[in-house]
């Protein structure tokens, strides 16, 4: 019975759920937030024109309107080969929306340079970087739907976190810490 339940399990989720994100101990019945309400209803669609491999995508965020694709690629070819960097530009007025993504050419890359510029800095912005979500997980909502992963902001206030500001470790089974022991 155990092993056919660790076979299925994993420390993140597969499906996006903004009330189980939103939650303290993923028990919640009702949101608490209007946030969370939006990102219920809210519908989303991922970037269609990202040509990237998701599983080696990193979403970049918080950058200046200044950050082009190229400062992007010079940025994190310091932590691997850069296959493609692209800054998302809004489509009325053709200015950076702050926000892009980075393709590295494995996933061990992706991972080495998501580690390594949680505290990054390009050209004077403190970067937020996370793996990308919104085609790897079903159902995900970004921050500006009131989705995003649950956390706290620096004033106590609950989700909007991240790898910058964590909110809570993912749960590892007994079954998977008896494993690790052996």
């Amino acid at each position: 019975m155990g092993e056919k339940v660790l076979q299925n399990w994993s420390p993140y989720a597969k499906v996006y759920d903004p009330l189980k994100a939103g939650s303290i101990d993923g028990t919640d019945t009702q949101p608490h937030d209007k946030a969370i309400s939006r990102a219920m209803m809210m519908h989303y669609e991922p970037p269609h024109n990202l040509e990237s491999k998701p599983e080696r995508t990193i979403f970049v965020a918080r950058f200046g309107p200044k950050i082009t694709n190229c400062d992007l690629k010079e940025y994190f070819n310091k932590y691997g080969d850069v296959v493609s960097a692209k800054v998302i530009v809004d489509v009325v007025t053709g200015l950076s929306q702050g926000y892009g993504f980075v393709e590295m050419r494995n996933e061990d890359e992706a991972k080495r340079a998501v580690r390594r510029s949680i505290d990054g800095i390009i050209k004077g912005y403190k970067i937020f970087v996370d793996f990308e979500c919104s085609r790897k997980m079903k159902g995900w909502k970004p921050r500006r739907l009131g989705g995003g992963f649950g956390g706290k902001k620096e004033s106590g206030q609950l989700r909007f976190g991240g790898l910058d500001r964590p909110f809570k470790r993912p749960i590892v089974p007994n079954i998977l810490k008896d494993k690790q022991k052996r």
